[in-house]
Order: structure tokens, then sequence, then C-alpha cells
């Protein structure tokens, strides 16, 4: 289940992808598969090959994008989302989301 994510960045996300650019999204995120995450970036690009070879930079294998509705993306969580976002200078909205964390709970990281 995906919040914390304006209509805003979800058009501008998209616009970027849609042009041939790797886009990020970043947003707060519950999935029981992954309970120590609470977040995860789509990293998407409507050029599947740009995305693969942007994804190689960053060691992320092609197998592991998803190919949806939307876009062909890699979900970013945990410490390669960190890394990636920080190397792309794209880590505000992760330290947004991270920030209004630790805010609610003082017991989070």
């Amino acid at each position: 289940m995906a919040f914390g994510v304006t209509r805003a960045e979800l058009i501008h996300w998209r616009r970027r992808a849609e042009k041939g650019s790797v886009a990020f999204l970043t947003h707060f995120w519950l999935d029981a598969r992954f309970p120590e995450y609470k977040t995860v970036t789509k990293a998407a690009c409507s050029d599947r090959e740009t995305l693969i070879s942007w994804g190689k930079q960053h060691g992320l294998k092609a197998d592991w994008i998803h190919t949806d509705s939307h876009f062909p993306h890699f979900d970013l969580i945990g410490e390669s989302e960190r890394r990636i976002l920080e190397l792309e200078g794209e880590s505000a909205k992760l330290e947004e989301l991270h920030r209004r964390l630790r805010e609610k709970n003082s017991n989070y990281e």
C-alpha cells in the first residue's frame, strides 16, 4: 500500500518517465513481505533499455524490473534506496519521509 505522495509529485514522475528519463517517486509503503521497510522509491522510465543501462550503473539486474500498467521500474528499498537516491541527488523526499517517521515515533531509527 502506498501513501505520502502528492498528485503533483505523481504527475511530475509520470511526465519525466514518459519523456524517457529515469524518474523517481518516493513514498511511504506497507508490505507484509518487508515489514522492516517503511518507504519505497519507484525508479521508472518509459524506455526499458535506458532503465536497464541506468540500473547496471547502480548494480541492479534487469530481471528486477517490474512491468505494470504504468512504466517499467525498479522498486528501491532499504540501503540501496538511500544510496542510489543520494548518488542521483534525489534524496530530499526520502529524508522528509524519514523525518516524519521520527517525529511520529521516537523509537524510529
